[in-house]
């Protein structure tokens, strides 16, 4: 297979952005800019992510069998930079962004548009991530779409061109004493 024509196929897939969640032991925070999501299933409600394996989020969600997806506005292109790095927890806040704990225990983002809070059903590991599929247990919405409800969700594309190039593009993995970043490919 040729890698390049192979890259540029796979980036034909779109993708939204989202901060993706997970209350880690002792009241730590995962939290990690993500892009592979989709839903799975009407009934239940099933979304699937995702995840690098090595990552705190990994941890975190195999630890707590929670995660929440904090859906990106389009006017949150910074916040999603922001969770490209290492998250730091210090309060109610995950790298300056405050959050509050979700009924199933990961810390829901209070500047988001929305939030999906689910349980950890089955997950798949394969590969450098692994695919977790959780039951949607409960959702938030701080703001009502105009229009299209996909309309109103940040995606890759319009963080511009240059971020396809970036170098893994890392993504935000939390860690109280933020010694360990995790990644999340943005290919």
């Amino acid at each position: 297979m040729d890698a390049k024509v192979k890259q540029s196929v796979l980036r034909m897939i779109p993708y939204g952005l989202y901060v993706l969640t997970a209350k880690g032991k002792d009241d730590a925070v995962a939290a990690a800019t993500v892009n592979w999501v989709t839903q799975a299933s009407f009934a239940p409600p099933l979304v699937a992510v995702g995840v690098k394996t090595d990552s705190h989020a990994h941890a975190a969600i195999k630890d707590s069998k929670a995660f929440a997806l904090n859906v990106l506005g389009k006017d949150q292109g910074k916040m999603a930079f922001t969770f490209f790095k290492p998250a730091t927890r210090e309060g109610q806040t995950i790298s300056g962004e405050p959050f509050r704990w979700g009924t199933t225990g990961a810390p829901i983002l209070e500047r988001t548009p929305a939030a999906i809070e689910c349980r950890l059903v089955d997950s798949v590991e394969r590969g450098d991530h692994s695919i977790f599929v959780g039951e949607v247990v409960e959702v938030s919405q701080t703001k009502a779409p105009e229009g299209r409800a996909d309309d109103a969700t940040l995606w890759l594309k319009d963080l511009g061109p240059r971020t396809w190039g970036r170098a893994s593009s890392t993504a935000a993995e939390d860690s109280p004493d933020n010694s360990r970043g995790g990644r999340t490919s943005l290919r």
